[in-house]
């Protein structure tokens, strides 16, 4: 991950171990993203218990840049508030 923003210079690690936070947020999604294919899988496709469970598992490891990614954004938006200003100077 990179130290500041190339666009408006904001530093990303506001104090260590920031993005810990993260994990939590990535629980959440990871889980959304599961309920999602198994509600897919069972009532649209119809298959069995564990082709469910290939298919949950497959796409989990999959997704996981994407989730981690996205999990960090919202991370950080809770915390930080984009600045247009700021944005405009650099």
């Amino acid at each position: 991950m990179n130290e500041r923003c190339s666009h408006c210079g904001t530093k990303y690690k506001i104090e260590p171990s920031f993005f810990y936070g993260s994990m939590y947020v990535s629980y959440g999604v990871g889980i959304a993203i599961a309920m999602a294919a198994f509600v897919i899988c069972y009532f649209l496709l119809n298959l069995s218990r564990w082709n469910i469970f290939l298919v949950i598992t497959s796409i989990s490891v999959l997704s996981l840049p994407i989730v981690i990614r996205v999990s960090r954004n919202i991370w950080i938006n809770i915390f930080m508030d984009y600045d247009k200003e700021k944005a405009k100077k650099n």
